[in-house]
């Protein structure tokens, strides 16, 4: 909303924009490491207390521990870049996310060491959250760093949901599926974790590390063929063998390991109905794990606002329709993708100006996609005020370049490492 418009007011809300932020930052709260690690971290050991991790919540979780442990500990996290917090007893490593880089490669070598000759007396608690994926990685030889890097931007663009990704990235790893709590066997693992993933699985938070994994080489060469990526012929080789292949549940090394949800989206979007509900006006939560193309989401999306808008069904307007998940883009054109500023303008354009119709979409990590920007907001004069300064929303959407359409509009989000992470929040005002 730039300076010349009027202020918005609904109820008890003054400026929309500022109302629909500050859901997005209740959702994010909702999920500070501050808040959820302490009431539930194990008993102290006899023996020796190892903490390890990997996600951009890692460094604040290991703080967190720290602050609230009453016995000695040491350990490694690693971390995306500007996502570190000082700590006095657990080494922080930053590396880069979403493309693994070699920070990340030794992060991982050194957390794999730490883990190695426990005993049965000792304890590994393992911290994990959203980006672990790309942070915790040592790829299975002969893959190297620049082959694990192209497969990772394939995956990327390729359209795949998270759980197809992660089932590849299990089945070329040295770490995932289960494979860093059988390195820490017979020692207790218990791992907590910050969901970023639709459906909550565990499995799927930084592709399992410490959780046995029913899925099979076969099911991730299935889908690289489905999504035609391409990969170094002898990784095909072995995963058509099935040599590499992760920690399964009846592994008898998975037996002292247990994890436990700390945070998820829809504890988030919970914390953010109850904000809604607070000032009068009725919230309601479509779901915490929508899936699927991030304008074609938006579209339907309009759709159920405009059915809102026009005959006050499902649900009586004013309300606030509130979603999490994690969508995906296909990238097609050659624009900076992010799939929250992506959702919005297929939102924006299949609303076509209607009235009373504002929203916001974010990462609640800070990072749509590729970028430093969280997400966007939009109001009914989005499409035309862009059109006003030369912008077509439709081209922007078809270039997938949400971020520079929402940056020319001064209607960009951004919260800087927000040090949390339960994936995409979207929060839809009908007046």
């Amino acid at each position: 909303m730039t300076a010349e418009q009027p202020m918005s007011k609904i109820g008890g809300v003054n400026d929309i924009k500022a109302f629909l932020t500050d859901l997005f930052e209740t959702a994010i709260r909702a999920a500070d490491p501050d808040i959820c690690v302490p009431p539930h971290l194990p008993d102290v050991p006899l023996g020796r207390t190892i903490v390890v991790g990997a996600g951009k919540a890692s460094a604040k979780m290991a703080r967190a521990l720290e602050q609230n442990w009453s016995g000695p500990l040491s350990g490694c996290v690693v971390t995306r870049y500007g996502h570190a917090v000082p700590t006095d007893h657990i080494e922080i490593i930053e590396a880069s996310h979403p493309v693994p880089d070699q920070a990340g490669l030794d992060a991982t070598r050194k957390i794999i060491e730490l883990v190695r000759g426990l005993d049965q007396n000792d304890l590994v608690i393992c911290l994990m959250s959203g980006g672990g994926s790309a942070l915790l990685e040592d790829p299975v030889a002969p893959l190297d760093l620049d082959g694990l890097r192209d497969l990772n931007r394939a995956l990327l663009k390729s359209g795949a949901a998270i759980d197809e990704m992660n089932c590849v990235r299990r089945h070329i790893s040295n770490v995932k599926g289960g494979r860093l709590a059988a390195m820490c066997h017979p020692a207790r693992v218990v791992t907590l974790a910050i969901s970023d993933v639709p459906g909550d699985s565990l499995l799927d938070v930084a592709s399992g590390p410490t959780v046995a994994d029913p899925t099979t080489c076969a099911d991730a060469l299935a889908i690289i063929d489905r999504y035609g990526i391409t990969i170094p012929e002898v990784v095909r080789q072995m995963l058509e063998a099935g040599e590499t292949e992760s920690i399964k549940p009846d592994d008898p090394r998975m037996a002292n390991t247990r994890a436990i949800l700390i945070a998820t989206p829809q504890m988030a979007l919970e914390a953010a109905a109850g904000k809604v509900r607070d000032t009068g006006i009725n919230a309601h939560i479509l779901g915490d794990a929508i899936e699927g193309e991030a304008a074609e989401t938006g579209s339907v999306m309009a759709g159920i606002a405009r059915q809102v808008a026009r005959y006050g069904q499902p649900f009586t307007r004013p309300c606030v329709l509130l979603s999490g998940g994690e969508t995906t883009v296909t990238v097609k054109g050659n624009g900076r993708g992010g799939r929250n500023v992506e959702f919005l303008l297929g939102l924006a354009v299949a609303l076509n100006g209607l009235p009373d119709v504002h929203a916001v979409a974010g990462d609640t990590d800070g990072v749509d996609g590729l970028e430093e920007i969280a997400g966007a907001y939009i109001e009914p004069g989005t499409v035309s005020r862009a059109g006003a300064i030369g912008i077509k929303a439709i081209e922007s959407l078809d270039n997938n370049d949400g971020h520079s359409f929402f940056e020319a509009l001064g209607d960009h989000i951004v919260t800087g490492p927000t040090l949390t992470n339960v994936n995409d929040f979207r929060a839809i005002l009908i007046n």
